[in-house]
């Protein structure tokens, strides 16, 4: 019997073995994070899987340079090396109002921030391309690199090619869209300031490609991946497909959602979970059209939304923030309806058609707390094309903190399926209040407790740690008999949050 990740009806214990013909699921030793049901077999008592948001930090950019403005967006995010860099477009738009008005739009550009610590940034002087007159800016594409193509750096997206094969000339790439013929184009380049363009015909020419167009190495199944917009019916929705080449991809497919409600989505940003990269993530930025209405113009900025929607009505009435999705097979999702970054109560630059966009990317940074772990760092905009530029955000969560199996202080219990492991001890993501704790049981497959491993040999842990590795009375951390058994995880949780858990090398 299984239980809906959202449910909290109660389940007697009795009722939560599975059948003993469920087949095994070989988990290895990589870390499986609780953001699906994939490996959950029940629910019970008030436990159940709870999305967490991230915690809004410090603005960390201002697109407030002349070749940038306030439709600055697309954002790319990575660490390389030492260095975090942030690839983004340049642009402005004029029609947001007086505020807006106040300089000139201008040709789009391509820009790169970098940063040591992924919280102060600053724009290189990289010297590579024009700008009235200077190179003295941080551009490194422009439109006329892509004239061949009718390219232009407003639909782009950027990233370190992870394959091995990859020449290393070519080993930071854009992918761009252009005009002549329709479709999607790629760049390369050496040091991911000195690009050329890679494809002389479109690596794929069916979709809309007017949002943020995705391609990276999945060196889990050693192929590449793409995903980027089209509209299936009348709805912004996203498509994927898969090659070893990355100049020549086959016809995409549309995601598929599960039992998901309809919603529009303008960007996808989906990637590999760098600690488990089986496991795709995706942040994209849900578009919704709410008309004019009493709550609509009671929103902040009232005369900049009117101006906005002389040019377009979808310019004034349309807001946008973010949720979460994730895959196992990078075509089936499991999509949260809730939002993953609300517009939240900022009294400007958050109700607008652009703003809470995620960037593509997530990356570790030192925490706020000083002699806490690192935490992980997202980014998003504000402001956009409200006023002159853009703010860009930084926000934190806890590493491996999307999702959690939660429960209060009542209580509740966590069952997964039959697992086969490799490994010798058992490590928790977890966090707990003062008075709470976590308990841990092994069963077998056909959910009888394994000596030694019952619920009450398990003293109750509490803390609040990334990998704390579980303890039984007598027999310590140590589970190398276990290795190739197949069991099953019975967690009890008592106002405790399970994030992920492991199984690593034995630990004494």
């Amino acid at each position: 019997m299984k239980l809906t990740a959202t449910s909290l009806l109660a389940l007697p214990l009795s009722a939560m073995a599975a059948s003993p013909s469920s087949a095994p699921i070989a988990i290895g030793g990589r870390l499986e994070l609780m953001v699906d049901e994939a490996l959950i077999e029940s629910l019970s008592g008030a436990a159940r899987l709870a999305l967490h948001r991230p915690v809004p930090r410090e603005v960390v950019l201002t697109t407030d340079a002349p070749w940038e403005g306030n439709a600055s967006a697309y954002q790319s995010v990575f660490k390389d090396g030492d260095v975090y860099r942030m690839v983004y477009r340049g642009g402005h738009y004029r029609h947001g109002g007086p505020p807006a008005e106040t300089r000139e739009a201008h040709p789009w550009v391509l820009c790169v921030a970098e940063s040591a610590d992924g919280i102060t940034w600053r724009r290189p002087e990289v010297g590579r391309r024009e700008w009235n007159g200077s190179r003295a800016n941080n551009i490194v594409v422009d439109t006329a690199m892509m004239a061949a193509f009718g390219g232009c750096p407003a639909h782009t997206a950027a990233f370190i090619d992870a394959n091995p094969a990859c020449p290393p000339d070519q080993r930071y790439k854009i992918i761009a869209y252009g005009t002549r013929p329709k479709g999607l184009y790629v760049l390369g380049s050496p040091d991911g300031y000195d690009f050329r363009v890679l494809s002389e015909r479109p690596i794929q020419t069916v979709g809309a490609f007017d949002s943020q167009n995705l391609v990276f190495w999945d060196g889990e199944r050693r192929e590449y991946r793409m995903y980027h917009r089209g509209f299936n019916g009348a709805v912004r929705d996203i498509l994927t497909a898969v090659s070893p080449d990355i100049l020549n991809f086959p016809e995409p497919q549309w995601l598929d959602y599960g039992d998901s409600p309809t919603m529009a989505l303008y960007t996808n940003q989906i990637q590999p979970y760098y600690r488990a990269p089986h496991l795709f993530m995706g942040f994209p930025m849900r578009y919704c059209d709410r008309g004019w209405s009493e709550p609509m113009l009671d929103l902040p900025g009232r005369e900049v939304r009117a101006a906005r929607a002389r040019h377009h009505p979808r310019y004034g009435t349309t807001i946008t923030d973010a949720v979460f999705m994730t895959s196992r097979d990078g075509v089936h999702f499991r999509r949260w309806s809730e939002a993953f970054l609300r517009p939240g109560p900022r009294q400007s630059g958050s109700w607008v058609y652009g703003d809470n966009f995620l960037f593509w990317g997530l990356v570790e940074t030192p925490s706020v707390f000083g002699d806490a772990p690192p935490e992980l760092s997202l980014y998003g905009t504000e402001n956009y094309w409200e006023g002159e530029a853009t703010r860009i955000r930084r926000y934190t969560l806890r590493i491996d903190g999307f999702v959690s199996a939660g429960a209060p202080y009542d209580g509740g219990e966590v069952l997964t399926r039959p697992l086969l492991f490799t490994g010798g001890s058992l490590a928790l993501n977890l966090e707990t209040s003062a008075f709470g704790s976590v308990q841990v049981e092994i069963q077998d497959a056909g959910g009888t407790p394994l000596p030694g491993f019952a619920l009450d040999d398990c003293p109750p842990i509490f803390g609040d740690r990334l990998r704390h590795i579980v303890r039984w009375k007598g027999r310590g951390g140590d589970l190398r008999g276990l290795e190739g058994t197949p069991v099953r995880l019975r967690l009890h949780l008592r106002d405790a949050d399970l994030y992920a858990f492991q199984f690593v090398p034995y630990f004494l």
